[in-house]
């Protein structure tokens, strides 16, 4: 899917370029092309509702490298799969198979790189495969060194699951490589006992029992955490990678539906920058090209003129600043730099909600440790700050909408009043920015979607919407930092 999109993209640069079409151009082509497809509208939580009754996941498979002729570079293939068969019941026909072709490449996706080696850290990241109906892969990976002596090549173990619970696998792989080392013969009944057992409701705990040499019958215990948005994102290491400004500017990049490539020189940054910062987005959510690690036999999908997220590992960065790319945002996560922009990053966000939201990131590690921002039950921690504050930031953007849902007078049907729902916000700065906002897909789906459920089932977004309101009948463009008084 994503490489038919780049051929497909790559043509219409080529015809576009030929004909002086502006930027403004190639997004109406884009999205007619994505309205005739009708891809479902999709977020993470209904998809954990969706799939709520559903094994943990659907495959498991290792990577290993093979040796190509001629030269000695190395090839990714999947050299043990459980189940044995990708089934319908599994995971559905022809274009999975298509899927599972191309996990390999995203295992290794340096493989021309690798030499057998004597020490190699284990290290966890993961990838997302889209196909053409919106649906998701979620795949999570361990690269390990196989047990031995002398120089080997490390292999992926790759679990292919529908659920985004990054933190949840990543515990379960470290099992799979304990008892890789002990025996490889271990593995597949430990995943055997995974797959059967029921994937746990937000706030629960399930435990798993399987056998183990010399130590008898063992219990894995899988934890998932009550806010399942967060479960598979880590913003410490975005905000380690990125100062506020720059990270803010590729928000509002993102928000805007534009061309964005991190480059880092270690997979598990990128995959971890990558999930982070489109988490970010909530309540809306990147309906594009998500790639974490691409290949780099892969890298022409960056010419599509399409919007997408992309990372690329450092060495692949002089082969992308020689591409013809337009109009993109390449950030450099390990040295803290935009080594490509368009320049107005900074003055895309409303000053003051911009403001607003870079102190509180900016004051983060003060908040966190304030007397009294940890109590009872609940625990203040960054990623609740982080996602509060985004919340937050779209509550006071946004959260006025369903105030301008209406029954339209031609269609009859239940519908956002586009105008007076732009047009109320008090803040110049914020209309300005809406009357941008509001053309992208992932406004567009947002809206759809609440349109067809008349206000059925609330996320925390509707929640704080709904006590934003409540407190303040007309939206306040200086309300933000009171709404995150009371954090945690």
């Amino acid at each position: 899917h994503v490489i038919f999109d780049a051929k497909r993209g790559k043509k219409r640069v080529k015809s576009q370029a030929q004909g002086g079409s502006a930027q403004g151009t190639r997004r109406s082509v884009y999205v007619q092309s994505t309205l005739k497809r009708r891809p479902g509208y999709r977020t993470l939580e209904r998809d954990l509702i969706q799939l709520q009754q559903q094994q943990l996941f659907q495959l498991f498979v290792v990577v290993s490298l093979r040796k190509s002729s001629p030269g000695n570079t190395y090839s990714p293939e999947i050299t043990q799969q459980f189940p044995n068969k990708v089934t319908k019941s599994s995971l559905h026909s022809r274009e999975a198979e298509d899927r599972l072709k191309a996990i390999p490449k995203f295992c290794f996706p340096d493989s021309q790189d690798w030499l057998p080696t004597g020490d190699q850290p284990s290290e966890t990241f993961s990838f997302v495969l889209t196909g053409e109906d919106g649906s998701r892969w979620f795949c999570y990976c361990r690269k390990i060194m196989p047990s031995g002596k002398g120089k080997r090549l490390p292999e992926v173990h790759c679990i292919v699951s529908r659920l985004g619970c990054f933190n949840l696998f990543a515990k379960i792989l470290e099992e799979v490589e304990r008892r890789r080392e002990i025996c490889p013969a271990l593995v597949s009944p430990f995943m055997r006992s995974i797959m059967e057992a029921p994937f746990p409701a937000p706030g629960c705990t399930i435990t798993v029992k399987s056998f183990l040499p010399g130590s008898g019958n063992e219990v894995l215990t899988l934890c998932r955490t009550v806010d399942s948005r967060l479960e598979h994102v880590e913003f410490e290491v975005l905000l380690q990678c990125l100062s506020v400004g720059r990270l803010l500017q590729v928000f509002a990049s993102l928000l805007l539906e534009r061309r964005v490539i991190f480059i880092a020189d270690k997979l598990n940054v990128l995959s971890r920058c990558g999930h982070a910062v489109l988490a970010l987005l909530y309540p809306f959510t990147w309906q594009h090209t998500f790639v974490p690690v691409l290949p780099a036999s892969m890298l022409d999908i960056s010419c599509s003129p399409t919007p997408f997220l992309l990372g690329a590992l450092t060495p692949c960065l002089p082969e992308l600043l020689d591409l013809p790319i337009e109009e993109v945002l390449i950030v450099d996560l390990c040295a803290d730099r935009f080594v490509k922009q368009i320049g107005d990053e900074d003055c895309i966000l409303p000053s003051k909600l911009q403001a607003a939201l870079q102190q509180i990131l900016e004051e983060r590690e003060q908040i966190l440790c304030q007397d009294g921002d940890c109590t009872g039950d609940q625990q203040c921690d960054l990623s609740s700050l982080v996602s509060e504050a985004f919340v937050c930031f779209f509550v006071e953007l946004v959260g006025h909408y369903s105030l301008h849902m209406g029954e339209s007078h031609t269609s009859g049907t239940w519908e956002l009043q586009r105008e007076s729902f732009r047009k109320s916000h008090p803040s110049r700065g914020a209309r300005q920015f809406l009357q941008l906002f509001m053309d992208t897909q992932m406004f567009a789906g947002f809206i759809h979607d609440k349109e067809l459920r008349k206000g059925g089932g609330k996320g925390l977004f509707e929640v704080r919407a709904v006590e934003y309101l409540a407190s303040n009948p007309e939206p306040e463009a200086g309300g933000f930092l009171k709404g995150l008084k009371g954090l945690g």
